[in-house]
């Protein structure tokens, strides 16, 4: 687990912007013994984030909007993935019956 404090002060952030990351439900903090801390696993896209709020100054709703259509485009691209399996495997079916 990662110090949400380390966090801030390595990147350069107030502490706000991470607890507002959280009330848009965009990370899931971890408190324990009343110390907040971020999953590693979240820190990439924590860094996302920050660049999006302080190189680009959107505002929270707009990453909230960013982050939306972000994991669409991940959805969209798994299901074509899936599609396009599919598709093959048809594809060979055919090209088998026909040999």
């Amino acid at each position: 687990m990662v110090l949400i404090d380390q966090v801030c002060v390595h990147y350069e952030v107030e502490l706000n912007f991470i607890d507002s990351l959280e009330e848009y439900g965009l990370i899931q903090l971890v408190v324990m013994d009343n110390t907040k801390y971020l999953s590693p696993d979240d820190l990439q896209y924590v860094e996302k984030m920050i660049r999006l709020k302080y190189e680009l100054g959107i505002n929270m709703e707009g990453i909230d909007v960013i982050n939306n259509l972000l994991h669409q485009i991940d959805n969209l691209q798994n299901e074509l993935v899936l599609a396009k399996n599919k598709l093959s495997i048809y594809e060979q079916d055919e090209y088998d019956l026909k040999s």
